[in-house]
């Protein structure tokens, strides 16, 4: 097969590559990356590559304009190399990081009073063991054993791998050892001590850590924990290295099944697969070697790891296949994993640490979910409680101590500023609020990190189209009114409003928010709210009955309650009625990691939760249908906006039943 040599700009990287090689492959075997949000499917155009001269061949030119196909534009995801070829990857089409991954070093003490006799779930015990004799001849395990049973140990549970360098261990340290044992037996909770690691030395203090990691399908999240303290002594958090593969479930999960290079020796069905695991794992381990290099710890002083994420991170993360996930009847391949070693995950910490992945409810309620219920205090609480996590996914939560019921619903990654066109991550550039004038329709906005606008964020697009409805701009359909601005103007994509003019952005590109877009959100919206209705439905009970909401997922801590609620994507009730909680899925795992008992309560917590699988009738269709205007086509569910309508503030239009 013939050869070709591909050379990317800017900087000039060259790579050598066979006939019918996707343009995306050889951008990877370059070093170099490129954002694809859809997961190579030719489905979202952010993959798009100016090609300069070469021979290069595209299978689709869908989301291709003619304009752009005669400026030699092609998306790198549906294009193939059949010559030597010079290629410009887009400076912003490139993967962008967080404008804040981390604050300054904070710690997180444990929210309950934290006794390390009661809750460590490992502990380092010096020993001074006596030599062995011709008349104390016993074999070297029984030696370490007998000298633990001074703490109350016997009986351990020892890996193979340790148990061949125990002898030369204790020689080399003449006796004089700490053992470091999970006191918790994390194969079998009513088993035995584990033995994890010996060390030379049975004086002075050993440091013992843990991690609790939260893998988002945006964000992955790793809390480094003072096991003794019983603190987090620092957190960092990145963008998870998959979004380049796809910035949704499906996404990845079509990826994983049919995409990407095989691992060495790896079956070549299982390609993309092991490549959206390898990409986890380098951004976990970037995130551990950063907390362990600020911190001042050895990574192999981490002898223990909680896991929480939704069921398709956690498929990825472990090198299951999830192609099950997304195919009716919507089963995953295991909702309850066995914890593993750190050296079987491909975790950088100690080899022999404990991984606890946590459990799971079904195909879209995980982990990440239960560790949230654990973290909120739903499995204790009495008020009726809705509990959300709205992201790509909205997952729901719906009860209290005596009853829990679930569902998920899919959001999309439009809150995440993707499918938007003028859409991006809350980064640096962001608009992240808007604000409009009822009488001249003019707007303001604020700017994550101050300067010029790049795009609109998805708490920027939820109060945009609050404004947009509420000063009549939009009316409840989401259609823009050509005659009431010169913002508003015929687009490429139909209808758009300018939120920001070309002369005052970052790129020299105007910022708009299309009928597209709109119609994008409003489905988005309205699939959340559906998935409200439906669960509250499905118990016998209104939305109304609900005495508190609690917003779970970094994204919600940035929702404007108020805005959210003019759109429909929240329910309208009493302000008082709202918590946010930030990430409670990490806190969850963080809770997890620190004490057996809430082990024990998320394991329960998932057992009681009931899954309503929402695709099983027409109840949830009807519900999105009738969500799928601003704020819904039932104005007296939302008694807050119908007054904003009733005083003249936003337009009322018939809805055709």
């Amino acid at each position: 097969m013939a050869l070709h040599t591909v050379t990317f700009q800017p900087g000039g990287r060259t790579v050598t590559v066979s006939t019918g090689t996707l343009l995306t492959e050889a951008v990877r075997q370059a070093g170099l990356d490129i954002s694809q949000p859809c997961g190579g499917q030719g489905r979202c155009g952010r993959c798009a590559v100016m090609v300069e001269s070469g021979q290069v061949r595209r299978r689709s030119a869908l989301r291709l304009s003619a304009a752009d196909l005669e400026a030699c534009y092609a998306l790198a995801c549906q294009a193939v190399i059949e010559g030597d070829a010079a290629v410009r990857l887009l400076a912003t089409e490139q993967v962008e990081h967080r404008l804040v991954t981390d604050k300054a070093a904070r710690k997180v003490a444990a929210p309950f009073a934290y006794d390390p006799a009661q809750h460590q779930p490992l502990r380092a015990f010096p020993l001074a063991l006596d030599a062995p004799t011709l008349s104390d001849n016993v074999d070297d395990l029984a030696r370490l054993e007998r000298g633990l049973a001074a703490h109350g140990l016997r009986h351990l549970e020892v890996s193979l791998a340790l148990l061949r360098t125990l002898s030369q261990r204790l020689r080399e340290a003449d006796w004089q050892v700490t053992a470091i044992v999970e006191t918790d037996n994390w194969r079998r909770p009513d088993g035995p001590p584990r033995l994890v690691e010996v060390l030379p030395g049975a004086g002075g203090h050993h440091r013992v850590y843990g991690l609790a990691i939260d893998i988002g399908t945006t964000t992955v999240t790793v809390y480094l924990v003072d096991l003794v303290a019983g603190e987090a002594a620092d957190q960092a958090a990145e963008y998870n290295g998959q979004i380049s593969r796809g910035e949704d479930v499906i996404s990845r999960i079509i990826y994983a099944s049919r995409g990407g290079r095989p691992a060495a020796g790896a079956d070549a069905g299982a390609a993309g697969l092991d490549e959206l695991r390898e990409l986890v794992l380098q951004t976990i381990n970037a995130l551990i070697a950063r907390l362990a290099e600020r911190n001042g710890v050895d990574p192999r002083h981490i002898y223990k790891a909680t896991v929480a994420g939704n069921p398709t991170m956690m498929h990825l993360f472990l090198g299951l296949p999830p192609a099950a996930i997304r195919l009716t009847p919507y089963i995953p391949t295991v909702n309850l994993p066995q914890p593993i070693t750190a050296a079987e995950a491909g975790l950088a910490i100690h080899p022999n640490a404990a991984v606890d992945p946590l459990p799971g409810v079904a195909s879209y309620v995980g982990a990440d979910i239960t560790a949230g219920v654990l973290a909120a205090g739903l499995p204790e609480a009495e008020p009726l409680t809705l509990f959300i996590d709205v992201g790509t996914n909205g997952e729901i939560v719906l009860g209290n101590r005596d009853w829990l019921m679930t569902c998920a619903c899919s959001a999309g990654p439009a809150f995440e500023g993707a499918g938007v066109v003028s859409g991006m991550r809350a980064t640096r550039g962001a608009i992240e609020e808007v604000w409009i004038n009822s009488r001249t329709h003019e707007p303001t906005y604020r700017v994550i990190g101050g300067g010029p606008p790049r795009g609109l964020c998805g708490s920027g697009l939820i109060s945009l189209l609050a404004e947009l409805f509420i000063t009549g701009v939009a009316d409840k359909g989401g259609n823009l009114d050509l005659g009431v601005s010169p913002r508003v103007r015929a687009g490429e994509h139909g209808p758009e409003y300018v939120v920001a003019w070309a002369s005052e952005t970052a790129h020299g590109r105007d910022i708009v928010i299309s009928k597209v877009d709109i119609d994008n959100l409003m489905r988005a919206k309205a699939a959340i709210y559906a998935g409200f209705n439906v669960l509250a439905q499905s118990v016998g009970l209104e939305l109304s009955q609900v005495e508190r909401l609690l917003i779970g997922g970094s994204f919600g801590k940035y929702i404007n309650v108020e805005k959210a609620v003019q759109i429909g994507l929240l329910p309208d009730m009493p302000w008082d009625h709202f918590q946010f909680l930030g990430n409670t899925s990490a806190m969850g795992a963080y809770l997890a990691l620190l004490s057996r008992d809430a082990r024990v309560a998320v394991r329960a917590a998932a057992e009681k939760m009931t899954y309503l699988e929402l695709s099983a009738d027409n109840t949830f269709y009807d519900a999105f249908t009738s969500a799928l205007f601003l704020p819904h086509t039932d104005l007296d569910r939302f008694p807050s906006v119908a007054a904003l309508v009733g005083a003249g503030r936003a337009p009322q239009t018939e809805i055709a039943p």
